[in-house]
């Protein structure tokens, strides 16, 4: 027997509060209803500021201030920080020191830096032991460890930077915005990344496609402040941030 729609939207609701991230087969799966039945219940269920569409499925409504965890961050859209990562390396020129910001996306360029006489300062403690493996001077800048997101923060960290200049900085982000800028939901982590910005000569940007026209809490810097590289944007998206920064599109 089908489900009545209340129903089958409220089973919706349930799997996303158990997993955050659901995809239109696995809502199929679960509920018996049809592909095109599924989209009309996330469309309204969105209209109701209930969920939030996502390519191929839905996640839950993130207050400004959330933030997954690193576990988390690693299974968002891997291909695509690949393609970013591969493109930010290809910027890194010989004997250049660049801080490299923690985060899941700027990890990814640590195999791509491999061969190449560069110095790298960091915040990320997962990056340590991959630069190490791949025989990179590494500086890691110490400071408080954030846990959720195996970030150095606070106070030493802040300290440590202010000791370094940088040919390039790298950074992550949470959400970028027309308006709001660079955006991430810790106010100490959106202070180093904008020490670093401030003691670079060239400052990137990496933000998979997930993360453009979002905000969130803290405001790193303004587009017009750092280059901008991502793995796709709609025409819309690059007409609106090109007025206002360097952006690149490396998709392919």
């Amino acid at each position: 027997m089908e489900m009545l729609t209340p129903e089958r939207q409220e089973m919706i609701l349930q799997m996303l509060l158990e997993q955050r991230v659901v995809t239109i087969p696995e809502f199929v799966e679960s509920t018996g209803a049809s592909v095109s039945t599924i989209r009309r219940d996330l469309i309204e269920l969105e209209k109701q500021k209930l969920l939030q569409r996502v390519h191929g499925g839905a996640t839950t409504v993130s207050s400004l201030s959330y933030e997954m965890s690193y576990t988390e961050k690693e299974t968002q859209n891997q291909s695509g920080k690949q393609l970013i990562a591969a493109y930010a390396a290809s910027l890194v020129g010989e004997d250049e020191c660049i801080f490299l910001d923690a985060g899941t996306t700027t990890y990814q360029m640590i195999p791509f830096l491999t061969g190449r006489n560069v110095t790298v300062v960091t915040n990320g403690l997962t990056h340590l032991e991959a630069l190490y493996e791949k025989d990179i001077t590494v500086y890691v800048t110490g400071g408080l460890v954030k846990d959720k997101t195996r970030t150095l923060i606070g106070r030493g960290a802040m300290t440590a930077l202010s000791q370094y200049r940088f040919d390039k900085c790298f950074l992550g982000t949470n959400g970028v915005h027309p308006e709001n800028g660079y955006t991430t939901p810790d106010p100490e982590e959106a202070a180093i990344k904008r020490q670093a910005l401030l003691r670079s000569n060239e400052s990137f940007v990496l933000a998979d496609r997930s993360k453009l026209d979002k905000t969130t809490f803290a405001h790193i810097a303004d587009l017009t402040d750092a280059k901008l590289v991502v793995d796709h944007a709609s025409s819309k998206q690059l007409t609106a941030y090109k007025k206002l920064t360097s952006i690149k599109v490396v998709d392919s």
